[in-house]
């Protein structure tokens, strides 16, 4: 599998998270709660709250020149910046779905808001009736279980991509794959693992339901999906697909440093701009600036981020 993959340092970078809170006036956060009507969908966008990454892992193809005010526009500085982590809660009838569940305690002490969010705005935990994790790395499913082991959303299905489910899953799979993704292969099976009774593997084109489609999208990881919504201007909720609206909207041709396969993961995000700019799309980005909704326009070469 061909990919650009951090080395350890940056993994463990990662993990123990040197936020660069209120950097710029930054929020560390985002607090407020934006709400939108699409089709027969209510979608409410919650703050899992922020992660920061190095700048060898958000910008791997550009020069320190060009990385400078790129980076200073997010908020950060030349050794990286913080990122959003913006979760999708939809209504649609008596359902009531996440797509993905954040990191809980499982990532960066910055991650993790999403649970208490939903509570103070008076959302009851148990009342979620559906889970679909856009892909299983910790930022997006480590919420899956409490500290102590509970599902924390215990009354919800969970949905995953087949082939994300096999990657992860893999009896082999140290001995397989590098060992600077054994870490995320360990807290992968910690999550799928623990609701594998209620769990169901989607494809291309399944329904979670009417009017919510699945859309493979792999590349960040081999299993990657993105959900698109029927209505007015479909609606895709990107997970990791495009990683960020400020960096690859400009520069869709460079790669992300944590993409498994970093050549299929650039394919699918041109093929996903180019689409949403064609069919003048609706786009929500998991690691966007909060709420990360809006549109994908031409703009030379490369496009830009309209915010809805």
């Amino acid at each position: 599998m061909t990919g650009f993959q951090p080395n350890r340092r940056e993994f463990l970078s990662l993990a123990a998270g040197a936020a660069l809170a209120g950097a710029a006036g930054v929020p560390a956060y985002a607090t407020n709660t934006h709400r939108f009507a699409h089709g027969d969908f209510d979608i409410s966008v919650f703050s899992d709250g922020f992660l920061t990454l190095s700048a060898d892992v958000l910008l791997p193809d550009a020069s320190p020149e060009v990385r400078a005010p790129i980076l200073a526009s997010l908020g950060g500085d030349m050794t990286g910046a913080q990122v959003q982590a913006n979760v999708p809660l939809i209504r649609y009838g008596s359902e009531l779905m996440l797509i993905d569940n954040g990191a809980g305690g499982n990532f960066q002490p910055s991650t993790g808001r999403l649970a208490d969010n939903l509570t103070a705005a008076g959302v009851d935990l148990a009342s979620i009736t559906r889970v679909v994790f856009t892909h299983a790395h910790p930022d997006h499913s480590g919420a899956t279980t409490t500290a102590d082991g509970k599902v924390l959303y215990p009354n919800a299905q969970y949905y995953v991509g087949q082939a994300e489910w096999d990657f992860w899953t893999d009896k082999d799979f140290e001995s397989r794959r590098p060992a600077v993704l054994h870490g995320f292969a360990k807290g992968a099976q910690r999550d799928l693992f623990a609701v594998e009774g209620r769990i169901t593997r989607v494809k291309e084109g399944d329904e979670i339901v009417p009017g919510m489609s699945i859309i493979n999208t792999p590349g960040h990881t081999p299993g990657h999906i993105s959900v698109e919504l029927a209505g007015r201007d479909n609606l895709i909720i990107t997970g990791d697909a495009c990683t960020n609206d400020v960096i690859f909207f400009a520069h869709p041709q460079w790669h992300f440093g944590f993409d498994t396969d970093a050549e299929l993961a650039l394919k699918n995000r041109l093929d996903l701009l180019d689409r949403a700019a064609s069919e003048k799309l609706k786009l929500l980005g998991y690691h966007w600036t909060y709420p990360g909704v809006g549109y994908a326009e031409r703009k030379g070469d490369a496009y830009r981020f309209v915010a809805a």
